[in-house]
């Protein structure tokens, strides 16, 4: 079965970031986990970490480490540019005040998001998404269904959705220049329609773009750095939720005792939950030192870099009991993938929502999942996204 790129034919992968396209990264990842708590890779330039615990003290380490390098908030590549606005107001790309501006109002309305409606609305909106090619409905399905959220009518939805597919391509290094022009003009259009959105009088009662206003009031005031950031909601829809919908299809395939469960809604919630611990979308982040620190009694100096391998330590023993086998049913399951302390990503609960609605949905096509399989799938180039392209 060719289940992989050219990458995935080595038989253990060139370095952590290689693994995020391989096959079965997971044996190069226990090894890994088996060798010193952080290790220089000479290659990459930067300390990698593998294990849980060492991974969780650098993720709750915010004094010292942070999102992105001190000399540069914002990519060269977009710096100046209608996506590097974007970027540049992005929570989660930030640290400190500027992480705190928005992040309260975005995670109170999320907290506030009644699961059940987001799932039968993203059940509805499927129904709008061409079936094939599959691996284009993993993106579709999910960041339309967040644009319908937020107040967009049902046909602005395509557009919403094309504009999100060329924006993601800025938060890749792998961009070409043409990419990242195209990514720009997208920031562009969208900030423009958002901006129209939320001075309509007032958004659609019931929308998650009128909770985010209305949480915002006791925070920050609507600005377009919040604009900024329901443009980032729906770009960390589109890869995470993706490859999160995508992986979980993988595993049905991979465990045919899992089809029982895939029946119910429940049992497909629980699939993706196990997924997004057992081969989550984002296999890595990575971390900046912007003052010396000492982590698992390695001193790290200002101006470092640490890739933190997330998709390592979901599967440390000392994290997980039983880590390689997949379990729909765990007493307690940790997962780092969603990130954790004061960056732990607010749409954890949502995103799963969405995956499971979207494993339904492509379930209820009945796709042949045997001629799915023996066909095979490879994964999109990524430096930490996971997210499989089925042939």
């Amino acid at each position: 079965m060719n289940t992989s790129p050219t990458l995935s034919f080595i038989d253990t992968p060139l370095d952590p970031v290689a693994a995020v396209m391989h096959a079965d990264p997971y044996p190069f990842y226990a090894e890994l986990r088996a060798g010193p708590p952080l290790v220089w890779n000479e290659a990459l330039r930067l300390w990698v970490a593998s294990r849980a615990e060492v991974i969780e003290s650098l993720l709750l380490a915010h004094g010292a480490l942070r999102v992105r390098p001190a000399a540069e908030p914002v990519p060269r590549a977009i710096a100046g540019s209608a996506a590097g606005e974007v970027f540049g107001h992005l929570v989660r790309m930030n640290d400190g005040t500027a992480h705190q501006a928005h992040r309260p109002a975005l995670q109170r309305a999320l907290a506030g998001l009644d699961l059940g409606a987001a799932r039968t609305a993203a059940l509805r909106v499927a129904h709008g998404v061409p079936a094939q090619p599959l691996s284009d409905a993993l993106f579709s399905m999910p960041v339309r269904t967040v644009a319908h959220l937020l107040g967009f009518g049902d046909e602005a939805l395509p557009q919403v959705d094309r504009w999100m597919r060329d924006f993601v391509a800025c938060l890749s290094p792998l961009s070409t220049p043409e990419q990242l022009q195209a990514a720009s003009a997208a920031a562009g259009e969208l900030m423009t329609r958002f901006e129209a959105l939320a001075a309509s009088a007032p958004p659609r009662d019931g929308t998650l773009l009128a909770a985010v206003l209305a949480e915002s009031q006791a925070c920050a005031p609507s600005s377009r750095a919040l604009l900024a950031n329901l443009v980032g909601l729906l770009s960390q829809t589109c890869d995470a939720t993706a490859g999160l919908l995508g992986n979980s299809l993988i595993a049905l395939m991979r465990e045919p005792s899992l089809q029982q469960a895939a029946q119910t809604p429940s049992g497909r919630q629980a699939i993706v939950e196990e997924t997004a611990r057992h081969d989550p979308s984002v296999h890595n982040t990575r971390r900046f030192v912007a003052e010396p620190v000492a982590i698992a009694g390695t001193p790290l100096a200002a101006g470092d870099a640490v890739l933190l391998v997330l998709a390592a330590a979901n599967r440390d023993p000392a994290f997980n009991p039983e880590p390689e086998r997949f379990s729909l049913v765990r007493a307690r399951r940790r997962m780092l993938g969603f990130g954790h302390g004061v960056h732990a990503c607010p749409g954890q609960a949502l995103a799963c929502t969405l995956a499971a609605a979207g494993l339904e949905a492509v379930l209820h096509r009945a796709p042949d999942l045997a001629a799915l399989r023996e066909r095979g799938w490879h994964y999109r180039p990524s430096v930490a996204a996971r997210i499989p392209v089925f042939h």
